[in-house]
């Protein structure tokens, strides 16, 4: 082993860093790492540096901890650039969902689809083409994962407009399919699986158990129980295709605005009465602040941090390790198309990777179902149309993004909304300047 060193940029992010750090330090991959945080806010990077460190001394581990508010510091001869950035934080996510409520548009998450994905496109893109930028030039060997919502955007931006490649990664897929395993009662680490589609609507069309075809056990428990409780739409979505939708209600339901109109949802209101964005809000700014006090020494260190746990950072050290070994496993990851018939070649698609020492190598897949594809197409086209809206600051593509995703039906709302949302992001927005 040698000693690595990973870089955390947007390290002051109440979800992602306390389990990416967590993960590093159980590993074994290293005989030392040096663990980098990087944040713009000095508070959250104060908090983040304060935690990681009292995480190191807990476990007695062999890692050196660096914090900058200037990546170009840190990122040489970085083996691992992680990327967990929110443009404006909490409160400018906030605007995302609020600021459309206003104009009869309601949404449970507004970080991937619909106004309040793609106005927080608008801002995450032009830092992260900033971040691309520098990981290309200081440590272009470096292996570079981003987290950061909305996926395929950020992803297809980088991809389509620096020299730099990066991965996307999310935990949707590995929580979709426990969640079926659930439903049938089969050991989620026994199960096979094929999907495709975009991040937050990636469709499962495969589903095995030491070779067994899950789907007829699945129908089997359907019949018998009749419509489930949770998740009405998704399973609507598979009577209706023949494949599962990742990552369930919350998110794809944002992908289907005129079957939620007036975010009607089966009785209740999306974002207010069901999936409560207030309550997602809260929880983040009471997660940050017991972080804060765990930093300062004024709660003590949650050890439940140290057991693996469903959650955003449950794959990337499992994909290091790979890399590392060679060993090719393969992982959900969010790449350029290569290998599925239908979809453009370049769109980022997520689907199965092989994680190995030449890279993260897509496989190839058998043709989607015509309604599958469909689906998943014309929501990689609205990515399109966003990711051109932000590279050129383009008040014009705004407007044609929202009016291509659905969520409102005229040109004269959609101006409307996005003046209201450009006006309440100006700070974040220097190329619409």
């Amino acid at each position: 082993m040698a000693n690595r060193k990973i870089v955390l940029i947007g390290a002051g992010s109440a979800s992602f860093t306390a389990g990416l750090v967590a993960d590093v330090l159980t590993s074994g991959l290293a005989d030392e790492w040096t663990i980098a945080l990087v944040d713009i806010d000095p508070g959250a990077l104060e908090v983040a540096q304060g935690l990681v460190r009292r995480m190191v001394e807990r476990r007695n581990a062999s890692a050196i901890v660096e914090a900058t508010t200037d990546r170009c510091e840190v990122l040489p001869a970085a083996d691992v650039v992680v990327t967990t950035i929110a443009v404006g934080g909490r409160r400018a996510w906030e605007n995302d969902v609020y600021i459309p409520r206003e104009h009869g548009v309601f949404q449970p998450v507004g970080d991937t689809v619909g106004a309040g994905g793609i106005s927080r496109a608008l801002r995450q893109i032009p830092p992260m083409l900033k971040i691309a930028g520098d990981v290309h030039r200081l440590c272009p060997e470096a292996h570079f994962f981003n987290y950061s919502n909305p996926m395929a955007c950020i992803c297809r931006a980088i991809n389509k407009a620096t020299p730099q490649r990066v991965v996307g990664l999310c935990h949707g897929v590995q929580g979709t399919l426990r969640y079926l395993c659930g439903f049938i009662g089969v050991p989620y680490d026994e199960v096979s699986a094929l999907y495709a589609g975009m991040n937050h609507l990636t469709w499962i069309t495969h589903f095995a158990h030491q070779g067994e075809d899950l789907w007829p056990r699945v129908n089997a428990k359907l019949a018998a129980i009749g419509e489930p409780e949770d998740n009405p739409f998704s399973w609507e979505l598979y009577r209706t295709y023949g494949a599962f939708p990742a990552v369930l209600d919350r998110h794809v339901s944002e992908f289907f605005p005129e079957r939620f109109p007036g975010g009607d949802y089966y009785g209740k209101k999306l974002g207010v009465e069901v999936f409560s964005m207030e309550d997602v809000i809260q929880r983040g700014d009471e997660r940050f602040q017991r972080m804060a006090a765990q930093a300062r020494g004024d709660q003590p260190l949650d050890d439940a941090i140290f057991e693996r746990q469903p959650g955003e950072h449950e794959a990337l050290i499992d994909i290091v390790a790979s890399i590392f070994a060679d060993a090719q496993q393969l992982f959900p990851m969010n790449v350029p198309n290569r290998t599925i018939p239908g979809i453009p070649a370049e769109f980022v698609v997520e689907m199965p990777v092989a994680a190995t020492q030449a890279g993260c190598l897509p496989i190839s897949l058998p043709p989607l179902p015509p309604g599958v594809l469909a689906t998943a197409t014309e929501a990689l086209y609205g990515v399109e149309i966003t990711v051109d809206a932000a590279l050129q600051g383009s008040r014009d593509l705004f407007v044609q993004a929202l009016m291509y995703d659905r969520c409102v039906v005229d040109r004269k709302s959609a101006e409307v909304l996005a003046d209201a949302l450009l006006e309440a992001h100006r700070d974040h927005l220097p190329q619409f300047a």
